[in-house]
């Protein structure tokens, strides 16, 4: 029997802090304010309006529920049984229109709809899964041939180790201690290598830099610390 690509731990991890999802002023105050970013420019090159598209690792459903109001059809899946019961009932509340949610692996979800979808998108994930080219390959399989798959994560050097760990978790408290372990960060080349080998093109990368003095985001070329990938499935 094959074994989901899924860490018991971070899954613990997150559902503990389920509730907390649409909450700004909480622990994932950083999810909602780069998501505006992270949006604009998967539009920009991917616009939402009439897409069909899976969010992978959808969590509580931020960029899911953000992208289905652009316009898309949306599925958003996970594993944590917690984060998505908060996703479905704020997208009741919210009543935000064309998004569904499913408990189910990546996986799982290219052996049962390969080829099925316009855009992928998978934020903030791989850094959390035991094996992330296996989730590349499935967003890969997942996506239809010209449609675009897109990644984000955090780099693998001493100034991510600094910034994202130490500083994001210890000094600033900006997120729960042991959000990140520094051992399963991913290099860009590392990234890069994954999607080569899952057949997709990359088209685009973006830095996402941060001042926590003025807690303000921005996207840049700089891919030290926070950066995505944009690719393309030929």
């Amino acid at each position: 029997m094959k074994t989901i690509n899924a860490d018991p731990a971070e899954l613990a991890k997150f559902s503990d802090l389920a509730h907390r999802w649409w909450d700004p002023e909480s622990e994932f105050r950083p999810l909602h304010q780069i998501n505006p970013l992270r949006l604009e420019w998967i539009q920009s090159l991917a616009p939402m309006d009439g897409k069909v598209v899976l969010d992978v690792g959808c969590g509580g459903g931020i960029l899911s529920d953000s992208m289905a109001r652009k316009g898309a059809q949306v599925t958003g899946i996970d594993l944590s049984t917690k984060a998505l019961r908060v996703a479905q009932l704020h997208a009741l509340e919210a009543n935000t229109p064309n998004v569904s949610y499913r408990e189910i692996s990546a996986e799982a979800m290219a052996l049962e709809r390969p080829a099925s979808f316009d855009v992928v998108t998978c934020m903030e994930m791989l850094e959390h899964v035991p094996d992330p080219a296996s989730v590349v390959k499935a967003c890969s399989e997942l996506v239809k041939p010209g449609g675009w798959a897109f990644f984000s994560t955090i780099n693998r050097n001493p100034k991510a180790f600094l910034f994202a760990i130490v500083g994001a978790e210890y000094v600033l408290r900006m997120l729960p201690r042991g959000t990140h372990e520094y051992a399963k960060l991913i290099r860009p080349s590392e990234l890069a290598g994954h999607c080569r080998g899952a057949g997709l093109n990359l088209e685009q990368t973006r830095g996402l830099e941060h001042n926590p003095l003025t807690r303000r985001y921005w996207l840049s070329q700089d891919t030290s610390v926070n950066y995505m990938f944009a690719t393309r499935k030929p």
